[in-house]
C-alpha cells in the first residue's frame, strides 16, 4: 500500500489505531466519525463499524457524526452528562463548536500511542 493512501481494510493494527485515537479524545469534547478518521487514515464509516464492533472498551460515547448527533444519545447521555456535555436543542447531539475536540492536540495526544504500533508491525 503507498504511503499516502489511506487504509481502508480492516485488519488488527487498523482496529487498535481507531480504538487508541477515541481513547485520546479528552472527557467533555467529542470528535466526528470522519475526524476520527482523519487521524487514522481510514473512512468515517469504518471508524463506526470499529467501534460497533471492538468499542465497548473505549469512550464511545465521545464519537458522534460531523453535525455533533450521537447515533446511541439515550445510552451516552449518563456519560456526556458526567462529562459536562450538553444536548443541543434539537434533542439528537450536541454543538460541535461548543464541544468538538481540537483535532491537533487529538493528534498530539494520540501520535506516541499509534508510533508505538507501527514500530511494532514495522517488518
Amino acid at each position: 500500500m503507498a504511503p499516502d493512501l489511506p487504509r481502508t481494510r480492516m485488519d488488527d493494527v487498523t482496529v487498535e489505531r481507531v480504538l487508541r485515537v477515541v481513547e485520546a479524545i479528552p472527557a467533555g469534547h467529542v470528535a466526528a466519525y470522519g475526524e476520527v478518521g482523519s487521524v487514522v487514515g481510514v473512512g468515517p464509516r469504518l471508524v463506526g463499524r470499529i467501534l460497533r464492533t471492538w468499542g465497548s472498551g473505549v469512550p464511545w460515547w465521545r464519537v458522534t457524526n460531523a453535525s455533533g448527533d450521537h447515533p446511541l444519545l439515550a445510552r451516552a447521555l449518563p456519560y456526556w452528562e458526567a462529562e459536562g456535555i450538553t444536548v443541543k436543542p434539537n434533542g439528537r447531539g450536541c454543538r460541535m463548536a461548543e464541544f468538538g475536540a481540537d483535532l491537533t492536540l487529538l493528534r498530539q495526544e494520540s501520535a506516541a500511542s499509534l508510533a508505538e504500533l507501527d514500530d511494532d508491525t514495522a517488518p
